[in-house]
């Protein structure tokens, strides 16, 4: 069965809802684990008032019994402490970048509050969790995830994840990023952004470590799993571009310099690359390398000293509107991509190993890895 969620729920409503199915039967939920996740989503250096707010806590409606999946939908509500839609005034001058003028326009809409209320990255907190879920699932086939800054404010760090010790400085650093010096100054970066009234984006890094060979097909241009990675990557707010690998790095390159050595270790009776330009995906499918994802966002679109806009009532200039909103958010924004990575995978592996039952799945993947291992 293939995994699919929805969401619904506002920024100021009452609360955000997912429904997730394809989730087989007997996976044991760690609602503590959801939490841990939701809350790495509300942290990081540059996060606004709304963070201090919200104390993202979730609620297991459907779909287990006595802490266990049972094999049918299971729905999720996150409760909004800052409920106020229906107190919060209109608007009508749209935010440079934001889905404001985009969205009347597509809606025949004269109140932009009914357009930012969806369009809110706050939906994501509802991705997180149910990425939380399929992570879970990932676990037991020994598939993890993380993530990191590389760059924020012009100010970079090319240090990469080679160790539990790595991910455990990204976890400690108050904007995610390995190295103590950038993450400094990053932080600086920020503290000035804030100062000015602007605000500032970046690029993040997701690395997943533990897939299989042979996740994803060619066969079709949608079962192509980095197509999917880069679409479930780019659906995130604020999200403007999204790379495989090297990405964009291999058209200053040859072939000869970018493309990933082969080897075959009869110790151990598998294939290996002397390097991961590739990302950990070729032809669209898993090579057993780590599954590498960079993605750039854009600053956001809330500036606390607005541009100029143009009020869609009277079509007179006038400065942008003002909400509340965060500096930065590109360790969150590594945070969501973790969780909808993990909904991409996790339906590749239930494309390829799927059954009904945890255990079924886990006959099917332990079959087909002693089969690649035949050679």
């Amino acid at each position: 069965m293939n995994i699919r969620y929805l969401t619904a729920g506002e920024s100021h409503g009452k609360a955000l809802i997912s429904i997730i199915e394809g989730i087989p039967k007997g996976l044991k939920l760690d609602v503590k684990f959801i939490n841990q996740e939701l809350a790495r989503r509300m942290k990081g250096f540059g996060r606004g008032k709304r963070m201090r707010i919200e104390k993202d806590k979730v609620e297991i409606l459907s779909g287990t019994r006595k802490g266990k999946t049972i094999g049918s939908p299971i729905a999720l509500v996150i409760q909004n402490k800052d409920f106020k839609i229906e107190k919060l005034p209109s608007i009508s001058c749209p935010r440079p970048g934001h889905a404001d003028l985009a969205g009347v326009l597509k809606f025949e809409e004269k109140d932009i509050r009914n357009i930012l209320e969806r369009a809110s990255a706050r939906e994501t907190a509802s991705r997180v969790a149910t990425g939380a879920i399929v992570k879970l699932l990932l676990r037991e086939f020994g598939i993890d995830f993380m993530s990191h800054s590389v760059m924020i404010g012009g100010v970079a760090s090319e240090k990469s994840f080679s160790s539990s010790k790595m991910k455990s400085l990204a976890e400690k650093s108050p904007v995610r990023c390995i190295d103590k010096d950038a993450s400094r100054l990053m932080c600086n970066e920020i503290r000035k952004a804030a100062k000015d009234g602007d605000t500032l984006g970046g690029i993040f890094e997701v690395i997943i470590k533990g897939t299989p060979p042979g996740l994803g097909s060619y066969t079709q241009w949608d079962r192509r799993l980095d197509g999917n990675l880069a679409r479930a990557v780019m659906s995130i707010p604020g999200i403007k571009g999204v790379e495989i690998g090297a990405g964009f790095g291999m058209a200053f390159e040859r072939g000869s310099t970018v493309h990933d050595e082969i080897f075959f270790s009869k110790k151990t009776k598998k294939f290996s690359h002397r390097s991961n330009n590739a990302g950990g995906l070729e032809g669209g499918i898993t090579n057993g390398e780590n599954i590498m994802i960079r993605a750039v966002m854009k600053p956001i679109a809330t500036l606390k000293n607005p541009l100029d806009s143009v009020d869609i009532r009277t079509g007179k200039k006038k400065k942008a509107q003002v909400e509340r909103a965060d500096v930065c958010v590109v360790p969150s924004c590594g945070v969501i991509s973790e969780g909808v990575s993990a909904i991409e995978v996790a339906h590749a592996m239930n494309e390829k190993f799927g059954g009904d039952s945890l255990s079924e799945m886990k006959r099917n993947y332990e079959g087909y890895i002693k089969q690649v291992g035949k050679i």
